[in-house]
């Protein structure tokens, strides 16, 4: 009975947000409510709320000060020149950004944390999106999905989470999956020029051109940061009547006085402070460096971070409630959609659903499967890491289905190895965090992002598994 209660929740709320019937929030909120009541335990609801917020506290921590931080780097002009690279290479063709958007969100991906580099690539790549009129929804699925890839790096969590569950070296399970999961990369870029050019049939090739358009617009980086977009404007390219594609597009001509001003961010806003450039620079590095090292737990790093770099670059502290003021809804609507999912992963761990679903996923598959347990682990990875948070999969179901496969002669490296590809899906999940983060900065609905995405995540996946089972490393 738990196992469909639990099912039927998961579908409830999926279907629900899709449909845009129920905002994310509420429906975290509402729906494993009744389902509490459902089963019975209404009394106990208090008790699993509490223990999913308590559980979620720290990740919710470490986002709001990780958002005053990156946001605080953006103003102050740190990402800049990472911007007017990107921009170099995408000019004014949707392809080269698409393509663009997965490069940084894999780049960024090294050092280990999801809500890092969603801010880092939506404050980059947004006002592209936005001026070009390209399909935000693009730019979070790739996004979403090459974070995923990289997601598997042994900082990254689901790596050292197998290892620990099964008692293996981290580097024995991510050394050898390394081609496969470069395989995977691979795709991500490979579906970014899908997508680039489906957006650029759509769209026409594109090209900057002031002087034809009247009205402005301004383009704000990120949620809450208040930089514009510089004034430069956005004009369409003359389609041919026999390609459908324009001529003459940035993409296909030298750069231009348009594309050399067309930065992005605002060269000219008052938060910069170019003298403090490399005190920013070592001061990031140094935060991510101590995270990979785990000197200091996450979000006890990002809030003296935080502090700091609010102290060095604005002393006043005028500026400095102005700035926090500027990222005050990104992190109010971001943290407040994380203790919402503590409702609903309390409510999931606390009745039993989840224990339940996967003792029935696991009991599901065939004796004669037995000898192809990494290949089953992989294919359960999917719809597991997408349905339940990583610790529920890999220290509650991973050690049965290495049991089963161990029974069989399958080695437990390789159960591990299969358990990490389901994490392109995974990074789309409601459960994660960082995801919030994602479509709250690029201002896209959660159920669009989902419809979208899901697709894709899943092929990716597959793709990394077929590649690993290809190479003999599964």
């Amino acid at each position: 009975m738990l196992t469909i209660l639990g099912f039927a929740m998961i579908a409830t709320f999926l279907v629900l947000i899709m449909m845009k019937k129920m905002s994310p929030i509420a429906a975290l909120v509402l729906i494993p409510a009744l389902f509490c009541v459902a089963v019975g335990q209404g009394a106990k609801l208090g008790g699993y709320v509490i223990e999913g917020v308590g559980t979620l506290a720290p990740t919710a921590a470490m986002l709001m000060f990780a958002i005053v931080y990156f946001g605080v780097m953006i103003d102050v002009g740190l990402f800049d020149p990472i911007v007017r690279g990107i921009l170099r290479f995408c000019k004014a063709d949707p392809m080269r950004i698409v393509i663009g958007t997965a490069l940084l969100a894999a780049v960024v991906s090294l050092d280990g944390d999801g809500s890092t580099t969603f801010m880092i690539t939506v404050s980059a790549m947004y006002p592209l999106y936005k001026r070009l009129k390209m399909s935000l929804v693009v730019m979070t699925g790739v996004a979403a999905t090459a974070n995923g890839v990289m997601n598997t790096l042994p900082w990254g969590g689901p790596t050292a989470r197998a290892a620990t569950a099964l008692k293996v070296d981290a580097a024995d399970i991510f050394v050898p999956m390394i081609p496969a999961l470069a395989v995977g990369l691979l795709a991500v870029v490979l579906l970014a020029c899908v997508l680039g050019r489906r957006e650029r049939k759509r769209l026409g090739m594109l090209t900057l051109d002031e002087a034809l358009v009247t009205e402005p617009e301004t383009v704000l980086v990120g949620a809450g940061s208040g930089v514009a977009g510089g004034g430069d404007r956005l004009t369409k390219a003359p389609k041919s009547s026999s390609s459908g594609t324009a001529t003459g597009g940035a993409g296909d001509t030298e750069d231009g006085d348009g594309d050399e001003e067309f930065k992005g961010l605002d060269p000219h806003r008052s938060t910069l402070r170019p003298k403090l450039y490399w005190f920013n620079a070592g001061l990031t590095v140094a935060l991510l460096a101590a995270m990979i090292l785990e000197l200091m737990p996450i979000p006890v790093l990002f809030l003296l971070g935080a502090a700091l770099a609010l102290t060095v670059n604005f002393p006043h502290m005028p500026d400095q409630r102005a700035r926090i003021a500027a990222h005050a809804d990104n992190v109010l609507n971001v943290s407040g959609m994380v203790f919402a999912a503590a409702v609903f992963t309390g409510v999931l761990t606390g009745t039993g659903m989840v224990e339940h679903m996967a003792d029935w996923l696991v009991g599901a598959i065939p004796d004669a499967m037995g000898p192809h347990m990494a290949i089953v682990t992989g294919v359960l990875s999917l719809p597991l890491t997408y349905f339940m948070s990583n610790d529920g999969f890999y220290f509650g179901v991973l050690p049965v289905l290495a049991e089963a496969g161990a029974a069989h002669g399958v080695s437990p490296l390789e159960v591990a190895r299969a358990s990490i590809v389901g994490q392109p899906l995974h990074m789309s999940s409601p459960l994660v965090p960082a995801v919030y983060v994602l479509v709250g900065m690029a201002k896209v609905e959660f159920g669009d992002h989902t419809r979208f995405t899901v697709k894709w995540a899943v092929l990716t996946s597959l793709v990394v598994l077929g590649a690993g089972i290809l190479f003999g490393i599964i």
